[in-house]
């Protein structure tokens, strides 16, 4: 085969060369593109508000709670069927923040008495959910 390509006229060589590149060139332009398109600002994330209000119940504020804001950890009520996954989407969903941790701590419920009524006082789930180096959640409007 070499030896018949030898006789061949060899046309247009350049042009190939040359509409190669171009599609090269191309390619690399479509990619960029789509990088562009696929990024999302590190501001702010898109917020959803599915189905969050089945798994958070309200934030947990205590004086514990509020030092560990200054940590960019956040300490919420959640259901109690509610699980570390399903806390994290939730969290993303409705501020749109990345959460890097999730940590569920279940309260039990505690004996009480007042005089001879004895009771017990409501145990509760919450959970502490650690986010990204520079990004807040406004758990108290201004």
């Amino acid at each position: 085969m070499a030896i018949l390509d030898v006789f061949k006229k060899k046309r247009g060589v350049k042009k190939e060369k040359e509409r190669k590149e171009v599609v090269k060139e191309m390619k690399k332009e479509k990619v960029m593109e789509e990088r562009r398109e696929t990024k999302v600002s590190p501001e702010k994330k898109e917020r959803k508000f599915g189905e969050v209000y089945r798994i958070l119940k309200i934030p947990h504020i205590t004086e514990k709670a509020t030092a560990l804001a200054g940590k960019n950890q956040y300490v919420f009520k959640i259901w109690p069927k509610a699980n570390k996954v399903e806390v994290k989407k939730a969290i993303e969903d409705l501020f749109g923040v990345d959460v890097i941790g999730v940590r569920i701590i279940n309260i039990p419920r505690k004996k009480r008495r007042l005089g001879r009524i004895e009771g017990f006082r409501r145990g509760y789930k919450k959970a502490i959910v650690r986010i990204k180096e520079g990004q807040k959640i406004e758990v108290l409007p201004r």
